[in-house]
């Protein structure tokens, strides 16, 4: 069952997006899943890990801090009659098992104005799903920093995130962790809700001009020798 026509959202759960539908293709075109134990980190919905668990791993464990994400991700893998493992905690918690073969994430990674309402949610989800603090990289630094850590060797990382969160300095990150890590895939994308509401924040912090309206989302892959 193909995963897009089952893997949905909920109120209060970030839903697949564009980085969503690049991360499961880079996964789709790497062919490294089968057989494999997987771990998805910010899970959400489950999407990436159901698309996982339909490629073939031999295990997959989830991890969000949201219960409702954690209650979508366990809706939707019976939807898909996958066996997935969803789990209510921080993606730190990953360091807390055996290395996994494949590690998996979309975290959050839109650079946020300082001022911005927390209570404002747009339709793709609540604000702590895509919220990366100002320079959006709140959750990119420390977990590109303990990649090698959660990877078993010859373990793969694959990451999404926007240019406006500086790709190369996740890269630099996980090459300084003695990772071989580079961009695979990327797709340019129209600005959604979320980043038409942060594109003053993003043109006062010199990151954006004032003709563009959309982005560049990558797909780093990092790969443990």
């Amino acid at each position: 069952m193909a995963v897009e026509t089952i893997a949905v959202g909920a109120e209060g759960v970030y839903r697949p997006q564009h980085d969503s539908w690049l991360l499961i293709d880079a996964l789709r075109r790497s062919d490294v899943v089968t057989g494999r134990r997987v771990v998805d980190l910010c899970a959400g919905s489950g999407v990436v890990a159901i698309a996982a668990a339909d490629l073939g791993a031999s295990a997959v464990l989830t991890l969000d801090i949201s219960p409702a994400a954690v209650r979508c991700t366990q809706a939707n893998a019976l939807a898909a009659q996958v066996d997935i493992e969803a789990r209510l905690g921080s993606w730190t918690q990953a360091l807390e098992h055996e290395p996994f073969d494949i590690v998996v994430c979309n975290p959050p990674y839109v650079p946020v104005a300082p001022d911005t309402d927390p209570e404002w949610a747009p339709s793709t989800g609540p604000m702590t799903s895509w919220d990366g603090g100002p320079d959006g990289r709140l959750v990119l630094d420390p977990l590109c920093r303990s990649a090698a850590d959660i990877l078993a060797e010859g373990g793969s990382l694959f990451l999404v995130q926007s240019e406006f969160a500086d790709p190369e300095r996740s890269v630099k990150l996980l090459r300084d962790g003695d990772l071989d890590a580079d961009i695979f895939a990327a797709q340019r994308i129209p600005f959604g809700p979320v980043l038409r509401a942060q594109a003053g924040w993003l043109r006062d912090s010199g990151r954006l001009t004032h003709t563009r309206a959309e982005e560049q989302l990558v797909v780093i892959r990092a790969d443990k020798p």
